[in-house]
């Protein structure tokens, strides 16, 4: 993953070592600029450092989507720069086929279960939901018509565990016949880390970019399952 984070890294440095300095910008210019001030995504969500035996029951469609509220504040002496922060919720969906991830079990460490000669659920998803604060270094090529204009962010977000929960849809028999249309969903907190710490990054143009984040802790507690780092990328907008 740090693969991720050097490519926008690097993102920022080629737009900012290309980016056009020939006649300054004025107050004027910057009186009706956007400050992307909301910003929503969607996201393709993965898992690193999990074993093949997760691995192999996980699905490739996993989901996830970030909605933030935030400050932008531009550089007085440079406002192709600016620092952003804010507060929002980011959730993260990730489906499984044949398995069980039992959040409820009173055992020390967490049981991940393959259900291939078992009953198990058509649909079957881990979800996760964090209130976190984003705090953004954003590079807008031209802050006049940021709307239109290249633009870049590396930053970091801290969150909170706000609710973990499984969730089961139509249950199957072992042969991949309808049982029944039964729902089970469950909901629990006790072997998450209840902080989230992830590195951000983001490139696009006007209100729209590519985004990338990668949480740097453990998804789990130390000790009660695999090393789980969980990354996404996808398509941020953002705007106002």
């Amino acid at each position: 993953m740090k693969k991720i984070i050097l490519v926008f890294i690097a993102a920022v440095s080629v737009v900012t070592l290309f980016a056009q300095d020939k006649k300054a910008i004025s107050k004027a210019d910057l009186a009706n600029r956007a400050g992307d001030h909301i910003m929503l995504q969607l996201s393709s969500d993965h898992w690193s450092g999990v074993p093949d035996s997760i691995k192999d029951h996980q699905k490739s469609l996993s989901r996830g989507g970030n909605i933030y509220v935030m400050m932008n504040k531009p550089f007085k002496n440079n406002p192709r720069f600016s620092a952003a922060f804010g507060v929002g919720v980011g959730t993260s969906s990730m489906y499984f086929k044949n398995y069980s991830i039992d959040i409820k079990s009173t055992k020390a460490s967490l049981p991940f279960n393959t259900l291939d000669t078992l009953d198990h659920f058509k649909k079957y998803k881990l979800t996760t939901a964090f209130l976190e604060i984003p705090v953004e270094l954003r590079f807008t090529d031209n802050p006049a018509k940021s709307n239109k204009s290249i633009k870049a962010a590396i930053g970091v977000k801290v969150g909170t565990l706000l609710n973990a929960h499984t969730k089961g849809k139509t249950l199957l028999n072992r042969s991949g016949g309808t049982i029944n249309s039964y729902t089970e969903k469950e909901s629990s907190k006790r072997f998450f880390n209840s902080t989230r710490i992830s590195v951000t990054g983001r490139v696009g143009l006007g209100n729209f970019s590519l985004f990338g984040s990668y949480q740097i802790n453990n998804l789990l507690k130390d000790g009660v399952g695999p090393q789980i780092k969980p990354f996404q990328v996808g398509i941020s907008l953002s705007g106002l």
